[in-house]
């Protein structure tokens, strides 16, 4: 009995000594497999450096290619610095009553020319018939002339109001909005705004602004909501400055759906005589990080830095930048956010090894 427990004490031995040698090797690859995955990660770490305070991030060409990572040389770009301003919306009434008194001289004018016209053929023909041994008396071919001499009086008269109040009117309403005030057939722009369609908007800008050019626009929004952007159509310049801001004054043209005669609007987005020189940086080099924009600068052939920007001027392509980036200067287009995921991802491997 003896033996046959120390038998089978004995096969159980050998089954376990056999059982561990071979775990241990069948095991060993995978063992030698994550030792290898660890070696690897630590060396991950050692190509994200600082320099100076700043991160540098090496990769190897054969890895950026396999990561997919690319980079696109920057564009040089000038950009015209925007300025806020102030306006406000322009009631018209005094313009549409040089209106209907100007064409009401101009009218007054027409009939006195007819008349004149009338008076003048009459006066002939009296001429005539006084000439032709008296068959009319001279004075009334005298009453004849004093009718023509009143009418030309009267349509010179006429003609001078007529001058006088669009003066006025250019004086200050400018010349643009004069020639459609002045217009026989009431035009486009005028009856839109007689129909609250659209409002004329009053803009100031400083001394020191461009000129707004034909068929330009900027965006304005009413002061009590300066989100509410609109979009205003330039007409001319304004004679008459504003009592409370000193620069020069121009006139908009805006939908009036929303805005009321009398409100306060301030002008977003007017252009300067002040231009910057800068770089284009493309949306895709954006990366964000602490609510912040970011880019990659590829500074050697296997390094890229990261930089912070600013993106205050947006454009069709990108953001326009001023600073330390340059044209020319290569900036990571793809893989960016994958460089930023790497960059932070050795950060807490780092404080977790700390």
């Amino acid at each position: 009995m003896n033996r046959k427990l120390a038998l089978i004490m004995g096969l159980q031995a050998i089954l376990i000594v056999t059982l561990l040698w071979m775990l241990v090797f069948y095991g060993k690859d995978e063992f030698d497999l994550m030792a290898r995955e660890t070696e690897e990660e630590i060396e991950t770490l050692d190509y994200i450096t600082r320099v100076d305070g700043i991160t540098v991030i090496t990769i190897s060409p054969a890895t950026q290619k396999q990561s997919g990572i690319e980079t696109s040389a920057l564009s040089a770009s000038s950009h015209q610095a925007s300025i806020s301003t102030y306006g406000n919306v322009v009631a018209i009434d005094s313009l549409i009553e040089l209106r209907t008194r100007y064409l009401s001289a101009v009218a007054d004018a027409q009939v006195l020319r007819t008349s004149l016209a009338q008076n003048k053929q009459e006066y002939t023909r009296l001429q005539i018939l006084n000439q032709d041994n008296k068959n009319v008396s001279d004075k009334v071919v005298s009453i004849a002339s004093a009718n023509v001499k009143a009418d030309e009086a009267k349509i010179i008269a006429a003609e001078s109001n007529a001058k006088n109040l669009a003066d006025s009117m250019r004086q200050t309403w400018g010349d643009t909005l004069t020639k459609h005030a002045t217009a026989q057939n009431t035009s486009p722009l005028l009856q839109n705004l007689i129909s609250n369609q659209n409002v004329l908007v009053k803009t100031t800008l400083p001394f020191d602004a461009a000129e707004p050019r034909e068929n330009s626009s900027i965006v304005i929004a009413p002061t009590a909501a300066p989100s509410h952007k609109i979009k205003a159509s330039f007409i001319s310049p304004a004679p008459v400055s504003n009592t409370t801001i000193q620069g020069k004054t121009y006139y908009y043209l805006a939908k009036g759906t929303e805005l009321r005669t009398g409100m306060q609007i301030n002008a977003l987005t007017a252009t300067s005589n002040k231009s910057s020189n800068g770089v284009v940086i493309p949306n895709t080099a954006i990366v964000w990080y602490s609510g912040k924009p970011w880019v990659y600068q590829k500074t050697a052939s296997h390094q890229f830095s990261r930089l912070p920007i600013n993106t205050d001027i947006e454009l069709d392509n990108g953001w326009f930048y001023q600073g330390t980036l340059k044209a020319d200067d290569q900036v990571v287009t793809s893989g960016a956010q994958l460089l930023l995921s790497e960059e932070f991802k050795s950060q807490i491997t780092n404080e977790n090894e700390d």
